[in-house]
Parts: C-alpha cells; structure tokens; sequence
C-alpha cells in the first residue's frame, strides 16, 4: 500500500478502528465519471458506492447510498421517511455534516451520527468501492465487510428502476 500516511484519510482510520477490510486505491489524476473511475479500479459503474446527502425539512440530514449512476427516488424517500419536503444537501452543507468534500462522500467516519438509507441495488454486488474522505481516492471491500462496516442502517427501494433513470 506505499506509505500508509500517504492513504490515511478518515475513512481508513474509522476501517482500520473496527479491524474492517479494504484496499485503498488512488486514481492518477483527476475523475470525470463513474465510468472512468470504475474502469481505473477494475470495477463496473454498479460496484461504485455513491453516499448522497439529503436535508430533510424537520431539520436534520439523512445519507442515502445508491449503486453506480442510479438516481435516487424523491417519491420513494419522501415516503420512507413521512415528509413531503426534502432537498438535495448544498456542497456548504455536505462539508458541514460529513466533513467531506463532494465526491468524496462516505458513510464511515462521519462528524455526526446520520441516518443511513441503503437502496437495494447496493447488495447485488460482491465487492463495492465507496469515498475514502479523500478525492480521486477510495476503499474497495467485500460486500460483506461494508454491511457490517455500515452498522444500523435502513435496506429500501430508494432509487428509480434502471429504465427510469
């Protein structure tokens, strides 16, 4: 892994805490889709972890993780969670609560507890790869060790059906 300095970011320090499993992986440059970062790591687009952050309007935040380029259901979330009102977290806002930059966004070592919303499509893979904390970085693990990572957490249908996307 080089220099363990080098591929130490919050994420890795939370992993490395819980003893969870991963392998750190640096892209070379900078990543301009989910289509380039999957090719870079071996992986494709579905194995990619994406932790998006929602405001929700009683106050408060919620993370949901989607598979790859899926889009989240504002219908399905807004059911789930009984409100009518939710937004997208501005990038201020996704700093703010997760201490992460967008695009780096994990639902490990986060600055404050958050509720985890986990859409269905993120179990169909065996191995995924999720935001390190870091930009153009990421931890890949076994399907496994990221559930048992992740903790409490809510499995729901959460993004649109792939046709809708």
């Amino acid at each position: 892994m080089g220099n363990p300095e080098m591929n130490s970011t919050p994420v890795t320090r939370y992993l490395d805490e819980k003893g969870i499993p991963y392998r750190f992986f640096r892209h070379s440059g900078v990543v301009h889709s989910i289509e380039q970062a999957a090719r870079e790591r071996g992986q494709r687009p579905e194995q990619i972890i994406r932790s998006i952050l929602f405001r929700i309007s009683k106050g408060g935040y919620v993370m949901v993780l989607v598979a790859g380029e899926r889009q989240v259901s504002w219908h399905a979330l807004r059911h789930h969670l009984g409100t009518s009102r939710i937004s997208m977290a501005s990038e201020a806002q996704v700093k703010q609560v997760t201490g992460y930059p967008i695009g780096a966004v994990s639902p490990f070592g986060l600055l404050q507890p958050l509720r985890i919303l986990v859409d269905r499509g993120v179990l169909d893979e065996a191995e995924i790869s999720v935001g390190s904390g870091e930009r153009y970085t990421t931890v890949i693990m076994q399907h496994e060790d990221f559930m048992h990572a992740l903790g409490e957490m809510e499995i729901g249908d959460f993004a649109l059906p792939d046709e809708a996307a």
